[in-house]
């Protein structure tokens, strides 16, 4: 079965976080330069929280607030859920699927060492099972 681990090792291993204190502007503006759907809300070295973009949709834009004026802190997710690096990547998928997020920090012994999405998980399914079929096929036509 395929690990956390595993993903993580064909991953960057960026991690990219902001502080509670920082406004969502500049959590967003992070977020639009790498390329990514969430970031991690750190205080010193402990994760707080999630900014996601599902965050800032429905509690900034909705409530009518200033992305400038207003502090991660105000609008993050604070329950974030996480994995070790050890849980299988189909676990993950379901506790995702069953909880409804799509982003999911990766804890080893108290500390963040990574994050994935989805769409990650998503893809390592679809790449192991592209692998079986094309070994599967193989052994049909005996090369």
């Amino acid at each position: 079965m395929t690990t956390i681990n595993d993903l993580l090792r064909d991953k960057p291993r960026d991690i990219w976080s902001v502080s509670p204190d920082d406004s969502v502007y500049d959590a967003l503006q992070l977020m639009a330069d790498k390329n990514i759907g969430a970031v991690l809300v750190m205080d010193d070295k402990h994760l707080v929280g999630l900014l996601s973009e599902r965050d800032y949709a429905r509690k900034l834009i909705l409530a009518n607030k200033a992305s400038r004026d207003t502090a991660v802190r105000d609008v993050m997710t604070t329950r974030v859920a996480y994995v070790a690096p050890s849980k299988e990547v189909e676990e993950c998928l379901a506790l995702m699927t069953d909880k409804r997020f799509r982003h999911l920090p990766v804890m080893d012994e108290g500390r963040v060492v990574g994050l994935v999405s989805i769409g990650d998980l998503v893809k390592a399914i679809i790449e192991k099972k592209q692998f079986m079929i094309e070994q599967l096929e193989s052994y049909i036509s005996g090369q």
